[in-house]
């Protein structure tokens, strides 16, 4: 019996929220591939950087659309850290930010894990947009 409570408790440990760090596909509203995002840990805060596009027509492209005083401005897409400086909670990432390449905006951002995917919500003043990225094996 002393056995059976330590396993117990180590699979209820295990059980509990996947680790966001890795690799990730992300994909848009209307079910579209659109890029790998690797989720890494830097000095206690996550971050994520694009290391693979499928959708754009030039292979290795700069961000055009980024703020202009925003150092991603003009610089390559792939490589580029787009999820900066978020912060572990219960059960949820938030306080930091997401980029979106595409239309150079920068919204506020919460990540969390349900179920196999990770939950990507990108937040502009009170509306949102939530995304579901898929983990690459």
């Amino acid at each position: 019996m002393k056995l059976i409570f330590p396993l117990l408790f180590s699979a209820f440990l295990s059980y509990a929220q996947p680790s966001i760090i890795g690799k990730w596909k992300a994909i848009d509203e209307s079910g579209e591939e659109k890029s790998i995002i690797e989720i890494f840990e830097r000095d206690g805060e996550v971050f994520g950087k694009i290391v693979k596009i499928f959708t754009a027509e030039d292979p290795d492209p700069v961000c055009d659309k980024c703020p202009e005083d925003d150092p991603r401005y003009k610089k390559k897409i792939i490589g580029m850290e787009i999820i900066k400086n978020m912060v572990k909670g219960e059960n949820e990432y938030s306080e930091g930010s997401i980029l979106d390449p595409e239309d150079g905006k920068i919204y506020r951002c919460k990540l969390w894990t349900e179920g196999e995917g990770l939950k990507v919500r990108g937040y502009w003043g009170p509306f949102y947009r939530t995304q579901t990225w898929e983990r690459v094996h």
